[in-house]
């Protein structure tokens, strides 16, 4: 049985619609901070708000480690700080049978993301982590110390590449 840990984040730009979503991948908690640093990947994304990047992050951070690790005995517990995330698992009965439109009979934001992640997870034995997130350093476990690597590699992509992308270049 392989049980992989994956953390998640993302940062994005509100008003100019773009941002950055960094993953990172470990088999083994106690793995020191330094040797991971190098293994944080991180994306850019167009046309996206906070809640749609912490989806688009997570997808492609699935569909990377799925792709490279093809096995059926694969355990994957993700860590992420989005509350969206995490309560998505318990919402699919009911977002399935209101075929992802709200009480105002209004189609979701996103609904083709939860329809992703809703085919993706259910071939996956996956399991989800609330992390904390924005903690003050005296108050960070391992796990919180290992998600602010990707907090701090999503920030920064953002803070270095402040500038929209050029839309005709996608």
């Amino acid at each position: 049985m392989l049980h992989l840990q994956i953390f998640t984040d993302g940062s994005v730009n509100t008003k100019l619609k773009f941002g950055y979503g960094a993953y990172f991948v470990v088999s083994d908690l106690n793995i020191p901070l330094d040797s991971l640093k190098n293994t944080v990947k991180v994306k850019r994304f167009t046309q996206t708000s906070s809640t749609k990047l912490e989806l688009q992050t997570l997808l492609w951070a699935l569909v990377e480690t799925v792709s490279l690790i093809n096995r059926s005995d694969l355990i994957i517990t993700v860590h992420t700080d989005s509350q969206n995330i995490i309560s998505l698992p318990g919402r699919r009965e009911r977002l399935e049978q209101r075929n992802y439109f709200s009480s105002k009979n209004k189609r979701l934001n996103n609904y083709e993301l939860y329809q992703e992640f809703y085919r993706l997870t259910s071939r996956l034995n996956c399991c989800f982590v609330k992390v904390a997130g924005h903690q003050v350093s005296s108050k960070k476990d391992k796990v919180d110390r290992l998600f602010s690597l990707v907090d701090q590699a999503s920030r920064r992509a953002l803070r270095e590449n402040s500038c929209p992308p050029d839309e005709s270049l996608m």
